[in-house]
């Protein structure tokens, strides 16, 4: 997991071709299908392009969207391992309809479908790393698919730009500050995809139960759910909350009154007993920016595991389940 991360920068040297890109008509509308660590450079993508009508579906088949709105879309099947249930699903179904597709993945049922089929195709390198650490290579293919030029040019730069030993320090004392407790992740709505990935990158690397929310939206519902630290509550029910350990992900560009937001609900819960870090989110540009936040996630988590004794680079109950499934 430790050469992961070191190596992680290089994932944006890559670039990604499209096989039997004489089939593949452009579209201004995309349904990106993806389940885990695949589709979590589809959520960055919407961060990066807010402007673009982009549907991250995780489930069987397609969105529920009227057929003329559907034949108007790329679905982009995207697996990592090629052989995702619900992606493949999903991509049979847009094949059934007649509609554009795109398989991005590095071998497996996928690809073989894409091939036989003559379907357009992005092959991502073979790295031997989980899904989750491969958002560099994703986020290209993706960019590669919708035809943004610019954003390549401009990804590829983070090859020299991303120094993953910068964060090392952090994320350690990170993880430290967190033993024993449960992290919950709050950023912007803006930056959502963010927090969800952090969160991720804590289940799944870590090995911890770990949740996410976005500001404005926490304010009106979740953080009553901490009421118990309020004086004079119920101690039994305060014993439900303190187990959690608060991790602010701030962002410069975040609108001035989720700024606020975020000032006022540190202050609070500090006041109240429950702990909280805050993460500005560094960079001079929004790649930069998501990119170094991640990797310092990679660290945090990676230590997490560590400190619990735990491997962090297998997910076995993933696996466990997957059998089970199977087997249905």
């Amino acid at each position: 997991m430790r050469d992961s991360i070191l190596n992680f920068p290089k994932q944006f040297e890559w670039n990604p071709k499209i096989e039997n890109s004489d089939k593949f008509v452009a579209r201004e509308k995309f349904i990106h299908a993806g389940m885990g660590g695949s589709q979590l450079a589809g959520d960055i993508l919407k961060i990066l392009r807010p402007d673009m009508n982009f549907i991250s579906h995780r489930g069987y088949g397609l969105p529920k969207l009227k057929d003329s709105d559907l034949q108007e879309r790329v679905l982009v099947a995207n697996s990592y391992s090629g052989n995702t249930e619900e992606t493949i699903d999903a991509l049979m179904e847009a094949l059934n309809k007649g509609l554009m597709t795109m398989v991005i993945a590095t071998g497996g049922k996928l690809l073989e479908i894409a091939v036989e089929r003559q379907i357009p195709y992005i092959k991502l390198p073979s790295l031997g790393i989980q899904p989750r650490m491969a958002t560099g290579v994703g986020i290209r293919a993706l960019f590669r698919t919708i035809g943004d030029e610019l954003m390549l040019q401009e990804s590829s730069n983070l090859a020299s730009e991303l120094n993953p030993l910068k964060y090392e320090k952090h994320g350690k004392e990170l993880a430290g500050k967190i033993k024993g407790r449960i992290p919950i992740i709050y950023a912007s709505d803006d930056n959502s995809a963010i927090a969800r990935n952090w969160k991720i990158k804590f289940n799944e690397t870590g090995k911890v139960p770990a949740f996410w929310n976005v500001l404005p939206e926490l304010n009106h519902n979740e953080m009553t759910g901490f009421s118990a630290f309020i004086d004079g509550i119920s101690e039994e029910a305060k014993n439900l909350s303190d187990k959690f350990y608060f991790i602010f992900l701030k962002d410069g560009n975040d609108h001035p009154r989720i700024a606020a937001r975020f000032n006022v609900l540190e202050k609070l819960f500090t006041e109240k007993g429950m702990p909280v870090t805050t993460v500005e989110l560094e960079g001079a540009n929004k790649l930069r920016k998501i990119f170094s936040s991640l990797i310092l996630a990679d660290w945090a988590t990676l230590y997490n595991a560590e400190q619990y004794g735990l491997d962090p680079e297998e997910v076995p109950l993933v696996e466990e389940f997957k059998k089970l499934i199977a087997t249905q």
